[in-house]
């Protein structure tokens, strides 16, 4: 019996140290957490900001962390755990989503991990959150050192879909044609914003002002309104600081990858 005593001390006084290595709770709280010093003081600030006022027109709650080690810990459970101990999301919504990012440095490669709330396993699948998320959006970045890139690309699909504005199965579907091949558009695009204005040019030297779409423009409308990486829609400006976590809880929905 005493035996048995000692061997649960021992294995609770190592859950107590594996767990002290995840970060404490920041105190003011923040939603932005670059312990990795991956972002520039703009880019936090202004990730901050949009996340703050997320956070008050929806009640979800999404933490981006940046970590220069994970001290041995599986990037799922150290997402996990952070989430649960730092009580991301609402309590009575469990609606708090943990973006964890292990910068690349040397030979340890790097890693990502977006840990859901119980009460957004079935808004944002685990398959779809790998497959394009985290694949699409974010680790091109990534393997680039864009980590402001990557990670306000994953949190302008996931605001998106969370809010409703499009559903992941709608979101999946829309990669799915775009790496098929070519969009029946396009075509259409290449004859009227390029091919013909290039015919003109042979003429006229130059593309005359008005009767043609600057190319930009035109690659803008022709990627349409969801567009990833770019503005926040509504949540872009002026928010004061954030109130603080409501308690949510985690159950190892999630999902990641690495470069």
């Amino acid at each position: 019996m005493k035996k048995l005593v000692i061997l649960i001390l021992v294995i609770s006084g190592f859950a107590e140290i594996s767990f002290a290595q995840i970060p404490d709770r920041p105190v003011p709280p923040r939603l932005v957490n670059d312990f990795a010093n991956v972002l520039s003081a703009n880019e936090r600030e202004f990730l901050e900001d949009t996340l703050v006022r997320f956070d008050r027109a929806t009640s979800t709650q999404i933490v981006i962390v940046t970590v220069p080690d994970l001290h041995g810990y599986d990037p799922a459970d150290f997402a996990v755990q952070l989430g649960e101990k730092w009580g991301v999301g609402q309590k009575e919504n469990n609606n708090g989503i943990v973006i964890l990012v292990k910068p690349k440095q040397g030979n340890s490669k790097g890693q990502v991990f977006i840990a859901t709330g119980y009460g957004l396993e079935g808004v944002l699948p685990d398959a779809i959150v790998n497959s394009t998320v985290i694949d699409y959006e974010m680790i091109p970045y990534f393997s680039e050192n864009n980590y402001y890139k990557g990670i306000s690309n994953g949190v302008k699909v996931i605001m998106e879909i969370t809010q409703g504005e499009y559903t992941a199965e709608q979101y999946q579907e829309y990669y799915a044609k775009k790496s098929d091949g070519i969009f029946p558009g396009l075509f259409i695009f290449l004859l009227f914003f390029l091919i013909i204005p290039l015919m003109r040019s042979r003429r006229n030297r130059f593309y005359s002002p008005g009767k043609s779409l600057p190319f930009w423009l035109a690659m803008g409308m022709l990627s349409g309104g969801r567009g990833s990486g770019g503005s926040f829609g509504n949540f872009s400006s002026g928010s004061g600081g954030f109130g603080g976590f409501g308690g949510g809880g985690f159950g190892g929905g999630g999902a990641g990858g690495s470069w």
